[in-house]
């Protein structure tokens, strides 16, 4: 593996953790804190963070600037977050049904779980996605050499 690709790596696994710890405040804030049913909650914190994700991979991890293609970039990007929401919001609501008498720090351990468990296991698909197919990485020929 090359050091640029390892470079994207590092990079995308920052910004998956700042969309992480964005979307845990926000789902234990609304489920802990407001009462909100959990699925609905992770649905809401999920939508926080696909928009800053999209801009901080788009820009930092594959250092893409002027305006992006809504079809071959943005779209597919939700898509992917989209799958990754439905996935984890299910989830989420599973979990969040069978904790519902659990004391409420129980509960706020165990909902972030629950998300985070599913995020962490499409992380690595959705980064391959991202790096060959949304932004892939613009390769240079090697020059012919002359007879």
């Amino acid at each position: 593996m090359s050091r640029t690709v390892v470079g994207r790596l590092i990079r995308c696994f920052a910004v998956s953790v700042g969309s992480t710890i964005l979307t845990t405040t926000v789902l234990i804030a609304l489920a802990i804190g407001v009462g909100m049913r959990a699925g609905l909650a992770n649905v809401i914190a999920v939508c926080c963070g696909i928009v800053p994700s999209y801009f901080a991979n788009r820009r930092w991890v594959w250092k893409r600037d002027g305006r992006g293609s809504i079809a071959s970039e943005a779209l597919p990007y939700v898509v992917l977050s989209l799958v990754g929401l439905v996935t984890s919001s299910l989830v989420v609501a599973w979990v969040g049904e069978r904790s519902v008498s659990w004391p409420l720090q129980w509960r706020a351990i165990a909902l972030p779980l629950a998300n985070l468990a599913v995020w962490g296991a499409l992380w690595l698909v959705q980064f391959v996605i991202l790096d060959r197919v949304i932004w892939p990485t613009r390769r240079v020929a090697a020059p012919i050499a002359e007879v």
